[in-house]
């Protein structure tokens, strides 16, 4: 069996293109799976002219919200272009250069400031968009609209703040600044009492009851007032969100997008290179040459079971060792992930050996591998909440039954700082190994 393993493996050598082939392709396809997953739209580049002074500052009581800050919010989400006019922002959008153009005008300060008095004016900014790209459209609309909503939160609850040091000075009394001079606000509080110690020197009689109407009036108000606060609390923020997770906890988006990598490339270089082996030694004759009487057909298909292995294990550690130069791998956890790639590899080659053995022929070996693990592959990543309970059930027995969705899973487990145990997906990775062997020599009978 091991003279059969090198004859492989020198077939391999020989064919150095081929070789290159079968592990760059499916190296390839897995890399692009995995950017896929973890890739998050590109910022979008959006033109900006503001014509607020640079030192403009917005005034909600004690609290100040300058223009800087107004930018920085804006270009937090997005990369921006600063322009110096109107029109220059809408010719970098109609050229191209920019998906869209924010134009904050002069008064918008104002227009802000104005919220927090009896005088309120709407602030209004304008918004350029260019509508050749529909997706790109689509986008810059959805990040604008996040924008203005975090701004109009952000403005609620200054004014809220304003709001409650007014409510504050009306009820407590103080100080109250106003255009440059300072005035003493007695406060309902004080006003009350006062009240209270002037009536039992005011005679019965009519200034009395007029007396008893102020006090009372100063007592509701207060009690009223009181309750103003939690609604200006209530109104800038009338949901609040109880976070409570359950089941187990997921892994990190990154190590789910290394592991898919890995699966996919694991699984493509396994199953083509084990059912295109296969299916060349009867093509080719070979085979019952060596059944002839030098070998039995038990000790091909464990040579083949062993190429796969060796080869995609292989590949399986060198495309990890190659990524762990961009993203972090958890070499502390390396036993549990080479162990979890070895039980991986030997039930793809079990798989490509089922599927050799039943085609027969090379190139429909080959085009019967990709045909049924790409999209069981596929089927692996569908989410559970994604289809009704019925698909779902359909889709975990076939994922069961075919070894990528338990080999993503140990790999997984084993790529995870945090991972749980994962000798129940190498037990079904063993039994699946076992299951398509036998199979693959069933199937061999008919070589």
């Amino acid at each position: 069996m091991r003279w059969l393993l090198l004859k492989d493996l020198q077939i391999l050598r020989r064919s150095p293109l081929q070789l290159a082939l079968l592990v760059v392709y499916p190296i390839a396809i897995a890399l692009l799976v995995g950017f896929a997953l973890t890739r998050g739209p590109e910022q979008s580049t959006v033109a900006l002219y503001s014509a607020m002074p640079a030192d403009a500052r917005l005034g909600f009581g004690g609290e100040q919200l300058d223009a800087a800050e107004i930018r920085d919010q804006l270009c937090s989400r997005v990369d921006c272009i600063d322009a110096d006019s109107r029109d220059q922002a809408r010719g970098l959008v109609e050229d191209g250069t920019a998906t869209a153009a924010v134009i904050i005008p002069e008064d918008l300060g104002e227009k802000i400031a104005s919220l927090a008095s009896l005088n309120p004016q709407r602030p209004q900014v304008e918004v350029i968009v260019n509508g050749s790209s529909a997706v790109e459209n689509e986008i810059v609309d959805d990040r604008i609209d996040a924008m203005v909503a975090e701004a109009n939160l952000l403005i609620a609850r200054r004014i809220s703040e304003a709001a409650h040091r007014y409510l504050d000075l009306i009820l407590e009394g103080g100080q109250l600044s106003l255009v440059g001079q300072d005035f003493e606000v007695l406060g309902l509080r004080d006003t009350e009492a006062i009240l209270r110690a002037l009536r039992d020197q005011v005679p019965a009689g009519a200034d009395r009851r007029q007396l008893e109407r102020a006090i009372r009036f100063a007592v509701l108000a207060t009690q009223n007032l009181d309750l103003a606060g939690p609604l200006l609390t209530a109104i800038t923020q009338p949901i609040a969100v109880d976070k409570t997770e359950v089941g187990d906890s997921a892994p990190s988006l990154d190590t789910f997008a290394i592991a898919v990598t890995a699966s996919f490339a694991l699984m493509f270089v396994t199953v083509l290179l084990v059912a295109g082996s296969l299916a060349l030694e009867r093509e080719e004759n070979a085979f019952g040459r060596l059944t002839a009487g030098l070998v039995s057909r038990g000790q091909i298909l464990a040579a083949k079971l062993g190429l796969g292995t060796v080869v995609g294990f292989a590949v399986l550690f060198i495309l990890l060792a190659g990524l762990s130069l961009f993203v972090p791998i958890q070499w502390s956890r390396a036993p549990v992930w080479i162990a979890a790639g070895l039980f991986a590899a030997a039930a793809f080659a079990a798989a490509g050996a089922a599927l050799g053995a039943a085609t027969r022929e090379i190139r429909a070996a080959t085009l019967a591998a990709v045909m049924i693990a790409l999209p069981v592959a596929l089927l692996s990543l569908v989410p559970d909440d994604a289809v009704g309970s019925l698909l779902e059930k359909v889709i975990e027995v076939v994922t069961a039954v075919f070894p990528f969705r338990p080999a993503l899973d140990a790999l997984t487990g084993g790529l995870e700082v945090s991972g749980g145990s994962v000798w129940l997906y190498l037990l079904h990775l063993a039994a699946l190994t076992a299951a398509y062997a036998l199979l693959a020599r069933a199937a061999l009978r008919r070589f």
